[in-house]
């Protein structure tokens, strides 16, 4: 092996400092371990944007001004909902509710007893209260009443997680008491049980597949080396690795999302791949060597590839910052510090390991691999044989997952992007039947908030409070509107609780009469005050709920609502100087939505173009450079044509399913191509091959079906992102270990228009 003397010295000092250098790892793992549990969860979906992108921020100036509380439906489900007996579990649940803290419950029935005192659930008031409901559309079109279900909309505050799942508890609870059996059901849906859900998911699933990972560890550790010691300290490096990367995103300020569960795995696959190729060529120690000396040479042997590939990686996750969105961005900066880390991890922490705990190389421990043996030996032939049908195959597959991903202007849409909360809930659970329920029952379902900005004082002002009422009844006139709620609307609501028709006059004089008294309304109604300013009287907001849209939709709304705004107030002299603007949760999601395939495309070409000047620094040859990228990029391409054909989407973490390949399987490239360049000589591609896969070939398996096993463990998430990323991530590397030993000495061999010098092979080349 080659030996850079440089390189062993930095080495033979290492081993040296063995003591002092595990000592400080012990340390600093442990108190990274206590960073990693003190790191906050931010798991909402709606929170997914960068906190400087603009839109963001108007959404937040809004909250400041309207800050919106936690909000949850409760729908009683029965074949007939105005029934005497389901009006009066509905009065009991909403009585059981009020008496918890903190919690406000509205529905069309409390709406209907604040004018009917009297009223009592028998067979007359039922009859009374159902003409009252159906009367109107205004609430079938809040979502309050249905033909098969009454809706009860709790209203609660929470300042964190901690607290919003505490109330979420206290109101179950309260539920759980009131029932009677006369709704058939009462479905919950709402952003807050869906958060809550998807943030136990995420923090559930390093427990789940931690245990599963170490047993995988541990049995094709044992299997492959049949040693413990080699295993310990394979486990304490690794564990030394992921405790200081996940401590990182303390240091960084990160939160646990949606996607930080990909934190640790990736380091932990990525860092094991590491110590799999240090460990291996270790392994090998040869015959008439020191085992001290050999460590120093496989050492210094493997530091070009495994720091060319780190290196790699590291830009490669690095990469992902050019995402706007949030959790991405952080997902790949924290993987990135983490691989780092590893990195320092591998090169320090782990030969002092091998040397403390005297691990066995194959001279005394014969590490199984007859049957790698025996394919290995018959890839240089089979390859030679086969190569043109094994590249032709292998580029029309990886022709056809990018048709899958990207489409056919006019005949093939690109893979759909799904970001509906529906996409992130388990479809077996409760909570995804009875959000499919909702949707099926109720239109419009996205939420815009219109953001509208007077003169101080100026918002209760007839004349104003006028204009908003013609603005509000435009907004509710254009394609995919649902409804709209306002400061007028609890004006045409009083109306008809009156016996009166709801719709406001249209007479300045008339209309002046009946929004008199807004101002003694915002005192008595607390729902009014969180559609009007009541600091300044310069605020108002519509909430304005619509079908479901992406971006380019939602654009196209808020496009329609400016043009609405310009129509019916811009020239109204009491809107001098008012300004409007569309913000919301909706637009937030749906940017995040329009985001995702512009981050896919992004980062890969950036990873791809890290990883090309990483190659730089390993191969001399242009070809090779090229070439080395084929199973990574056969392998994306591969996945996202299985995504396309079993009908997967991209989501927040499917996108990042090419970045976390290419950022991963690069390094069995760097290793096949370092050793294959090292093997170079008479025997010409057919020796260099042989030699490649006796030194690296054994390596890139086993890390291979290491990794893929750890990522498979994320299919026991209920999450299905993740569920899905860690089934397409682990069929990608297995994908791209195949084209390891297919397509890519097939095309060597194209290339350099060579042929095995086998017996009975023929001449050495032609």
């Amino acid at each position: 092996m080659p030996r850079p003397s440089r390189v062993v010295a930095v080495f033979r000092r290492i081993i040296s400092l063995r003591g002092p250098i595990l000592a400080a790892a012990a340390v600093a793992s442990c108190a990274a371990a206590v960073l990693a549990t003190r790191i906050p969860s931010d798991a909402a979906i709606e929170r997914l944007l960068v906190p400087s992108d603009p839109d963001y921020v108007a959404t937040r100036a809004f909250h400041q001004v309207f800050p919106e509380g936690q909000v949850v439906l409760l729908l009683l489900e029965a074949d007939d909902p105005y029934a005497p007996a389901v009006l009066a579990e509905v009065g009991r649940v909403e009585e059981a509710l009020r008496a918890v803290p903190g919690v406000t419950p509205v529905s069309a029935l409390d709406v209907y007893r604040r004018a009917h005192a009297a009223f009592t659930p028998d067979a007359s008031g039922a009859a009374a209260f159902r003409r009252f409901a159906t009367g109107a559309d205004l609430f079938r079109r809040q979502g309050l009443v249905g033909g098969r279900f009454l809706a009860i909309a709790v209203a609660f505050d929470a300042a964190g997680p901690a607290e919003r799942d505490a109330a979420l508890d206290r109101i179950d609870a309260a539920v759980a008491r009131a029932r009677t059996g006369a709704a058939r059901a009462i479905r919950k849906v709402g952003g807050p049980y869906v958060q809550s859900w998807i943030e136990r998911q995420t923090g559930e699933a390093s427990v789940r597949y931690f245990p599963i990972f170490g047993l995988l560890v541990v049995g094709i550790a044992l299997f492959l080396y049949r040693s413990w010691r080699s295993l310990l300290a394979l486990l304490l490096a690794l564990g030394a690795a992921v405790a200081l990367a996940v401590g990182a995103g303390k240091l960084l300020g990160f939160a646990f999302t949606v996607v930080s569960a990909l934190v640790p795995l990736t380091v932990m696959v990525t860092a094991l791949a590491s110590l799999v190729y240090i460990h291996s060529r270790f392994v090998d120690q040869p015959p008439g060597v020191d085992v001290d000396q050999h460590q120093l040479d496989a050492l210094a042997n493997k530091f070009l590839p495994v720091t060319a590939s780190t290196v790699a990686a590291v830009l490669g996750f690095a990469a992902l910052a050019v995402s706007p969105i949030r959790p991405v961005r952080e997902m790949g900066i924290w993987t990135a510090v983490g691989l780092a880390l590893s990195w320092v991890v591998a090169f320090t922490v782990f030969p002092g390991l091998q040397r403390a705990l005297r691990t066995p190389t194959g001279r005394t421990v014969a590490v199984r691999a007859r049957a790698y043996d025996a394919l290995a030996a018959a890839v240089p032939g089979f390859t030679w044989r086969w190569r043109r049908p094994l590249l032709v195959v292998a580029l029309a597959l990886a022709a056809g997952g990018l048709v899958a991903l990207l489409g056919v202007p006019g005949r093939l849409a690109p893979m759909r992007v799904g970001l509906d909360e529906l996409d992130y809930v388990d479809p077996d659970l409760a909570i995804h039947k009875d959000l499919v329920f909702f949707q099926n029952n109720v239109s419009g379902l996205d939420v815009a908030r219109v953001w509208i900005r007077t003169a101080p004082g100026a918002v209760t002002d007839p004349e104003v409070l006028r204009g908003l009422e013609r603005f509000t009844k435009a907004i509710e006139a254009l394609p995919r509107v649902n409804v709209v709620v306002g400061p007028t609307t609890f004006l045409r609501m009083r109306r008809y609780l009156a016996g009166q028709e709801p719709a406001l006059p249209d007479d300045p004089a008339a209309f002046a009469r009946a929004a008199s008294d807004v101002e003694q309304l915002l005192l008595t109604e607390p729902e009014l005050r969180g559609f009007v300013d009541v600091g300044t009287l310069s605020n108002a907001q519509l909430t304005v709920t619509f079908d479901s849209v992406d971006e380019a939709g939602y654009r196209a709304l808020a496009d329609r609502i400016r043009a609405a705004w310009a129509r019916t107030v811009a020239g109204d002299p009491a809107f001098r100087g008012a300004s409007m603007q569309v913000v919301g949760e909706a637009l937030l999601q749906a940017k995040v939505g329009a985001s995702l395939v512009p981050t896919l495309t992004q980062s890969f070409a950036l990873t791809a173009a890290l990883i090309v000047v990483a190659f730089l620094f390993v191969f001399r040859s242009a070809s090779a450079r090229l070439l080395a990228m084929i199973p990574s990029v056969f392998a994306i391409l591969v996945t996202f044509l299985g995504m396309r054909l079993f009908g997967g989407t991209l989501n927040v973490a499917t996108i990042l399913i090419a970045t976390t390949v290419l950022g991963t399987t690069e390094n069995d490239q760097i290793h096949f191509f370092h050793h294959l360049h090292e093997g170079e000589g008479p025997a010409g591609l057919d020796g260099a091959l042989r030699h490649t896969l006796r030194v690296s070939g054994r390596a890139i398996v086993f890390a291979t079906l290491i990794n893929a096993a750890g990522f498979l463990g994320l299919a026991l998430s209920r999450f299905p992102p993740i569920r899905q990323f860690g089934v397409i991530t682990a069929s990608a590397f297995l994908l791209a270990m195949v084209a390891d030993f297919t397509a890519l000495p097939a095309a060597l061999w194209i290339l350099r228009r060579e042929r095995p010098r086998g017996p009975g092979d023929g001449p050495a080349s032609r």
